[in-house]
């Protein structure tokens, strides 16, 4: 039975977005879009085992959402996320041989965006 829009159940399972603030939502929509980004291209590397390392980083990126929109440990969530962020950017420059894509690029300045969220995010508290 739900208990109000902000929580969707009254044993405390569901979704909590009550205390989320506008930059949580900024975050939210960074992280997507990186790991879209990251599910089309572990698609498009099949069958590469290159793939399933873009996959398993997409389903990352959504599945740290599906926490934080749960309210699981919201701080522990921004910690992890920093340095798991930071590193698919260093992967990028490690792996691409053609770092300087535009696409790729534009991938980039959105995960630098989302660490620069959760580094604000975890400062907060």
């Amino acid at each position: 039975m739900a208990t109000d829009l902000n929580q969707s159940t009254t044993r405390g399972v569901g979704f909590e977005t009550a205390s989320l603030t506008r930059l949580h939502y900024v975050g939210i929509v960074l992280a997507a879009i990186t790991g879209v980004i990251h599910l089309v291209l572990g698609v498009g590397f099949l069958p590469s085992p290159l793939a399933v390392s873009f996959v398993l980083a997409g389903l990352g990126f959504f599945g740290a959402i599906a926490l934080l929109l749960f309210n699981v440990r919201r701080r522990a969530l921004y910690a992890v996320g920093i340095p798991f962020t930071l590193a698919q950017i260093a992967a990028y420059f490690v792996i691409n041989p053609d770092p300087l894509s535009a696409f790729g690029l534009f991938d980039k300045l959105v995960q630098l965006t989302l660490v620069g969220v959760l580094v604000v995010l975890y400062r907060e508290k």
